[in-house]
C-alpha cells in the first residue's frame, strides 16, 4: 500500500473516529435522563433499564456482521450502513411508544456494532504495526470522552429542563451527516481475492469464503480468551457506570443527581486517559500480559476504596481511578489481532466484540436480578458494597483468564517460554 493511500485511510479514520464518539454518547446519554424515558414512553423504570439493555443484544450479535462486512465488502459501503442504521434508531426515540423505544436500541445497538471494528480496521490499514496498540487505544478514548459527553454534559442539560427529544432529533441528524461524509471520505477497494496468507507463501489462493473468517478465528482458543477477559474488564463500564451508577449513587448513597451524574461520567473520562496510555505502555515494552494484568487490579483497588475506605478520596476520584484502569480492556482487541491471521482482521475485531458484549448481555439481566430489583428498598451502603464486589470478582476472573492467553507482544520472542 503507497504512502499516499494509508494518509487517506488515516483521514478516514479521523471520520470514523467521530462516527465512535456519537455510538458512546448515545449508548451512555439514557443513563442521565431515566426519569424523562419512563414517562416518553409510559413504562416503569426497570422495564425501561431493560429497554436500554436491550442494545447490547443487537450490538453483540451485529458485531459479527460488521467483521463480515468489512472483510468482504470494504469499510466505505460497511460503516455508511452502520452510521446511518444508529441515525434511524436514534430518531426512533421521538416517538412516545415503547415498540419504537426497543426498535430504536435495537437499531442504535446494531449500527454501533460497525463503529469499533470499522475504526480499528480503517486505523489497520493507516498505520504501522508498531503504533496500532496505540491507534487502538486513542480510539477507545475518542469513544470514552462520547460517553463523558453523554453524561457530564448531557446530564446538566436534562437537569435543566432541555427536552429530551431535542437530544434525540440532534443526535440522529449529526449521526446521518457523519454516515454520508463516512462515504464520500473512505477510499474505495478493489478486494483482495489473492494472496491471502503471504506468510505462507500462497500465491493464489482461493477466494476467502463469507463464514471461513470466522472458523479460523473461533478455532483458535486465543480468540475466546481474549473476548471474555475483555467481557469481564468492560462490565463495570458498561452495565454498572453507564446504566446503573447514577441511580446507585443517588438510592443508595444519597447523591444529588448531579453528582451522580458527574460521578458516574468519571469512570469514561478515566478511559480517555487509560485507552491511549495502557496503550502506549504495551506498545512501548513490547509485553501485553503485564499491562492488562496492572490494569485489572488498578481496577480492584478502586472498587476497594470506593466501598471500604470511602473517605480517603472523593468517590469521582475512585471512579476515574476505575476508568483508568480498565483501558486494560482494550489490550486483548490487540492480541486476538496478533493471534490471528491478518487476513481475517476484520472478523477478529468482530469476533471479539461478539463475545465481549455478548458477556455483557449474560451479565446485566444476572445485576438486574440480584441488585437492581431491591435498589431503593435494601440498606444501602450493605446493598451498594454488595453490587461493588459482584464486579470485583469477575475482574478477578478475568486476572486468571488471563493467565492462559499466549503473549503476543512483539517482545514475545524474547521468552524462554511463550505463557
Amino acid at each position: 500500500m503507497t504512502d499516499s493511500l494509508k494518509r487517506l485511510y488515516i483521514v478516514a479514520w479521523i471520520f470514523g473516529l467521530i462516527f465512535y464518539f456519537l455510538d458512546y454518547v448515545i449508548r451512555s446519554a439514557p443513563a442521565v435522563m431515566i426519569p424523562e424515558l419512563v414517562n416518553n414512553f409510559n413504562t416503569t423504570e426497570l422495564k425501561l433499564i431493560n429497554m436500554v439493555g436491550t442494545y447490547y443484544y443487537t450490538y453483540s450479535t451485529c458485531s459479527l456482521i460488521a467483521g463480515i462486512a468489512l472483510d468482504k465488502f470494504g469499510g466505505k459501503r460497511s460503516l455508511f450502513i452502520g452510521t446511518l442504521i444508529l441515525g434511524i434508531g436514534c430518531l426512533l426515540f421521538l416517538l412516545s411508544s415503547q415498540v419504537a423505544g426497543i426498535t430504536g436500541r435495537l437499531l442504535q445497538g446494531a449500527g454501533c456494532a460497525f463503529a469499533f471494528p470499522g475504526c480499528v480496521y480503517l486505523a489497520s490499514k493507516g498505520f504501522s504495526s508498531k503504533s496500532l496498540a496505540t491507534a487502538i487505544g486513542f480510539t477507545q478514548c475518542i469513544g470514552m470522552l462520547g460517553g463523558t459527553a453523554g453524561q457530564f454534559i448531557v446530564g446538566p442539560w436534562v437537569e435543566q429542563g432541555i427536552n429530551i427529544n431535542s437530544f434525540w432529533l440532534w443526535s440522529g441528524i449529526a449521526t446521518v451527516i457523519t454516515a454520508f461524509c463516512l462515504f464520500f471520505v473512505i477510499p474505495k477497494e478493489e478486494r483482495e481475492k489473492e494472496s491471502v496468507d503471504t506468510e505462507s507463501n500462497e500465491t493464489e489462493s482461493k477466494p476467502v469464503g463469507y463464514l471461513e473468517p470466522y472458523k479460523i478465528v473461533f478455532k483458535n482458543p486465543q480468540s475466546w480468551l481474549c473476548g471474555i477477559i475483555s467481557g469481564l474488564l468492560f462490565a463495570p463500564t458498561t452495565i454498572f457506570a453507564m446504566t446503573w451508577a447514577v441511580a446507585f449513587f443517588q438510592k443508595d448513597q444519597q447523591f444529588s443527581f448531579s453528582e451522580a451524574a458527574i460521578t458516574s461520567a468519571m469512570v469514561a473520562f478515566g478511559w480517555v486517559f487509560g485507552c491511549p496510555l495502557l496503550g502506549f505502555i504495551t506498545d512501548k515494552i513490547g509485553r501485553r500480559k503485564p499491562v492488562l494484568v496492572g490494569g485489572a487490579l488498578l481496577m480492584i483497588l478502586s472498587l476497594l476504596q470506593l466501598i471500604f475506605l470511602p473517605e480517603l478520596y472523593p468517590a469521582k476520584i475512585s471512579m476515574f481511578i476505575l476508568g483508568l484502569g480498565s483501558g486494560a480492556a482494550m489490550i486483548p482487541y490487540s492480541v486476538i489481532k496478533e493471534a490471528n491471521p491478518d487476513f481475517v482482521k476484520g472478523s477478529a475485531t468482530g469476533a471479539i466484540n461478539f463475545i465481549t458484549f455478548g458477556v455483557t448481555t449474560l451479565l446485566s439481566p444476572v445485576f438486574s436480578r440480584w441488585f437492581g430489583k431491591s435498589l431503593g428498598t435494601a440498606p444501602g451502603t450493605e446493598h451498594f458494597q454488595n453490587s461493588i464486589l459482584f464486579w470485583i470478582v469477575g475482574i478477578i476472573l478475568a486476572i486468571l483468564i488471563s493467565l492462559l492467553l499466549k503473549e503476543t507482544g512483539r517482545k514475545s520472542s524474547e521468552l524462554p517460554l511463550r505463557a
